[in-house]
């Protein structure tokens, strides 16, 4: 076991926790622990905070070109260690060893990057006639990150939070928290000044919850579910301190009539098989015309049937596991409601996959005939789970669409542009994709009603980490 395993990473050195207490971390491929890390308390989360608040004066202070040098050399260092995050991403979530070197350990390289280019050309001061607006870090941050996009969501937070000017402590999902200590390692190679990047592993009730109500965090930037997301807006409300929220999601997918329902629902039921299932902005609700319904199913039973699950480090696996027994477990009791409450199972369903006795693995699995109030096209599935509802009229399938708690994101398929472009508007969704585009890292990504608040990516994550200062009577520039 690395030495950083069961350590903190905390005023630029690997601490031991305060409070001996350790966790396995399961390799959910093999339903055994791997390796262990030390669980933190209060006590650890007031060590970590009392470095950051230490540090901010001066890191606030460090200028544009600073910043950069430091982002670029984390970038660089980053991309040296490629190997070991993504063997870690595999250990820890059972991604396939190729979809964790090109999407997993790629997410956090790109949005780097991204960070870095719209750093470089980042308005932090403004005239407005005699009026001076600035805006400077707006202090020590706590960031939660969650499991299934372990890198993505890091670097969504530390790097912004970095060009902002803020100092920190990150808080890794304890299900999969190993390529967070690799990242920490990285960023202690880069010459992180001390304090302005701290690390706690330890669980929501006992460090996240804590960190929330801390009076000497400022801000709270949380990715996960929706139930834990309300959790940590209440406690923060008593601090009165700003919280960033991306949660959860039941995306819609509109197959429109006009669209090549071939490329639309193969594309689209294969994008919601991607990463097992776990990602929020999974287009899990495909909305077909009813006339086209029984060819839509055909085609994603067809897509299913690519998606080869099994060992993550074996040659043509594109499913791994899902990341614990609690989501498999969650995942099961899903599926079948979706059987007793009368879709169409298509294939897949309860149980493992044949041949498959050990893993927390799951069947591809496609409903059809699904009505919108049944489980599965209400509930955040988080698995490899697509639910196809025929529709009538356009307008229901928009209305369809929208009646759900979640508004994270939205696809729509059509051969015609300004079709797609007239749907587009109607959606209450943070992110809309109009067939199928390339990943945009400077696209604000976020979510409308309790798929949370604020956006990261590019300059909107810098934003979140800012606040606003008009200083009135500045006199001309």
């Amino acid at each position: 076991m690395s030495t950083n395993h069961a350590k903190f990473y905390i005023d630029g050195a690997w601490v031991d926790p305060i409070v001996p207490a350790r966790l396995d971390v399961i390799n959910p491929a093999t339903e055994q622990a791997y390796t262990q890390i030390s669980m933190g308390t209060a006590k650890d989360v007031d060590r970590a905070v009392a470095a950051a608040k230490a540090a901010f004066p001066s890191f606030s202070l460090t200028t544009r070109e600073e910043r950069l040098k430091l982002l670029r050399r984390i970038l660089e260092l980053y991309n040296e260690r490629w190997e070991d995050i993504a063997n870690a991403v595999t250990d820890e979530m059972g991604a396939p060893a190729k979809w964790a070197r090109e999407a997993q350990t790629w997410a956090g390289q790109v949005h780097m990057e991204a960070t870095i280019k719209a750093l470089e050309d980042f308005e932090f001061s403004t005239q407005r006639g005699t009026t001076r607006i600035v805006r400077e870090a707006i202090g020590v941050v706590g960031l939660i990150t969650p499991w299934n996009w372990p890198l993505n969501q890091i670097v969504c937070k530390v790097a912004p939070a970095i060009a902002a000017g803020c100092t920190m402590v990150l808080k890794p999902s304890e299900i999969a928290p190993i390529s967070g200590i690799v990242f920490a390692e990285i960023m202690h190679a880069a010459g992180t000044p001390k304090g302005v990047f701290n690390l706690v592993n330890g669980d929501g009730p006992t460090v996240g919850q804590y960190m929330s109500g801390h009076p000497d965090i400022a801000m709270m930037s949380f990715t996960g579910s929706t139930r834990a997301g309300i959790i940590v807006a209440r406690t923060a409300a008593d601090t009165v301190k700003r919280v960033a929220q991306e949660l959860g999601g039941k995306s819609a997918n509109i197959i429109l009539a006009d669209a090549d329902l071939e490329d639309a629902v193969s594309r689209g039921a294969a994008a919601c098989f991607s990463n097992t299932g776990q990602s929020c902005d999974a287009p899990t609700r495909m909305f077909v015309p009813r006339a086209l319904h029984d060819k839509a199913v055909a085609i994603a039973r067809a897509t299913a049937a690519t998606q080869q699950v099994g060992d993550p480090r074996a040659p043509g696996t594109v499913l791994g596991p899902v990341v614990s027994k609690i989501q498999f477990d969650k995942i099961q009791r899903l599926i079948q409601s979706g059987i007793d409450e009368g879709a169409t199972l298509v294939c897949g369903g309860v149980g493992k996959p044949e041949g498959l006795s050990t893993g927390y693995y799951v069947r591809p699995t496609v409903f059809g005939n699904v009505r919108h109030e049944m489980s599965v096209s209400q509930q955040e599935i988080f698995g490899p789970v697509l639910a196809i509802l025929p529709y009538d009229t356009e307008a229901e399938a928009i209305e369809k669409a929208n009646d759900s708690e979640y508004g994270l994101a939205a696809y729509i398929s059509s051969q015609n542009i300004e079709h797609a472009r007239a749907v587009a508007a109607e959606l209450r969704a943070g992110t809309i994709n109009i067939n199928y585009p390339d990943w945009d890292t400077h696209a604000p990504f976020g979510g409308y009603k309790q798929s949370g608040n604020g956006r990261e990516y590019a300059d909107w994550g810098i934003h979140e980490f800012l606040e606003t200062k008009g200083i009135v009577g500045y006199g001309k520039p």
